[in-house]
C-alpha cells in the first residue's frame, strides 16, 4: 500500500486592519484587506471562522511568520494564542473580511484588542473553517444565539432567500446591543439584563408555536443553555440531529483554551445523556 503523503502545513494570512467602527457598547467591528489576503477565500457557510493568531505575552517572532519554525524552537507556552472569531462578511472583490468582537472593557484577550488596534496593523490569523448554512430545502429556520453568535445568525439571516420562514432570537444585555440587520426576518431582542445567560432565549424558544413542517435550526452561544435548547430540540422536539448545528461557543468561568479543551468530551457527554433520556422516554 502506497504511503499517504504528508499532510501540508496550513500557513496562516497575513492581513492588515483597515479601519474600525464600534457598533454597540459592547461590540466593535474589525475589518481587514491587504496583499496578504490574496490567498484567502470564504464560500457559502453563514458560520465560517478565523482563529486569531496572538503572540504570548512578551514574545516576539521571526520573520517570515512560520508556525512550523516557532513550534520547533519555541516552548510551547510561547506559542502564539488562538482565539476563534466568526466572519461576519467577506467581500471578495474588495478583499476585505469583516469580524465582529464583544468587549467587556479589559477582560479577556482579543476584546480588549479589537477596541485597541488601529488601522494599519498586522493580523495573522488561520482558516476559514464553517460546516453551516441555511438548507433551502427546509420548511422553516430556527435561529437562536446570544452575542457571541449574533455575527452567525445575522449572516444567516441576510443570506436566506425572500419568502423564507424563519424565527430569530437574540439575546443581549440590553437595548443598546441591538443591531440592525439586512433581513426582512422579524429578530425577537431578548434583554438579559440581571437574569442568568440564556434564560431569557430559552423561555422564548420554549414559547414559540413552531410552525409545521421540517425545521433547520442554528443554536450557539454559552454551553449551559445550549444544553438546555439541545434537550428541548433533540429530546422533546424530536429534531434529527442532521437538522440542528447546535454547539455552545464558550462557557462561563472558561476562557477559551480551557473550553475548547473540554468541549469535545463535554458534548458527548451531553448527547449521551440525552440520547437516553430520549430512549426512556420512548
Amino acid at each position: 500500500m502506497a504511503e499517504r503523503p504528508a499532510r501540508r502545513p496550513r500557513k496562516p494570512h497575513s492581513a492588515l486592519v483597515v479601519r474600525t467602527e464600534r457598533l454597540t457598547p459592547h461590540m466593535q467591528r474589525v475589518v481587514l484587506g491587504g496583499e496578504g489576503l490574496a490567498e484567502f477565500t470564504a464560500g457559502t457557510c453563514t458560520d465560517h471562522y478565523v482563529k486569531l493568531l496572538f503572540a504570548a505575552e512578551g514574545v516576539s517572532y521571526p520573520e517570515p511568520f512560520d508556525m512550523e519554525r516557532i513550534r520547533e524552537e519555541f516552548p510551547r507556552e510561547q506559542w502564539p494564542v488562538t482565539r476563534t472569531y466568526t466572519v461576519r462578511a467577506w467581500d471578495p472583490e474588495l478583499r476585505e473580511l469583516t469580524l465582529d468582537f464583544v468587549v467587556h472593557g479589559d477582560e479577556g484577550l482579543a476584546g480588549p484588542w479589537a477596541a485597541r488596534v488601529q488601522p494599519g496593523e498586522t493580523v495573522r490569523f488561520m482558516g476559514p473553517g464553517g460546516a453551516y448554512a441555511p438548507d433551502a430545502g427546509a420548511d422553516w429556520h430556527l435561529f437562536a444565539g446570544d452575542e457571541s453568535a449574533l455575527p452567525a445568525i445575522a449572516a444567516a439571516l441576510e443570506a436566506l432567500p425572500d419568502g423564507a420562514v424563519a424565527h430569530a432570537f437574540l439575546e443581549v444585555s440590553d437595548p443598546e446591543e441591538e443591531q440592525k440587520i439586512d433581513s426582512d426576518v422579524d429578530v425577537v431582542w431578548l434583554h438579559r439584563g440581571d437574569r442568568p445567560v440564556g434564560e431569557a432565549l430559552v423561555a422564548a424558544v420554549r414559547a414559540l408555536d413552531f410552525p409545521e413542517g421540517r425545521v433547520h435550526a442554528f443554536v450557539h452561544g454559552e454551553a449551559a443553555f445550549v444544553k438546555e435548547l439541545r434537550r428541548l430540540l433533540r429530546v422533546e422536539r424530536e429534531i434529527p440531529r442532521e437538522d440542528l448545528s447546535i454547539s455552545g461557543y464558550w462557557r462561563l468561568g472558561h476562557n477559551e483554551d480551557g473550553w475548547q479543551a473540554a468541549k469535545r468530551e463535554w458534548n458527548a457527554q451531553v448527547e449521551a445523556e440525552q440520547e437516553a433520556t430520549s430512549a426512556t422516554a420512548s
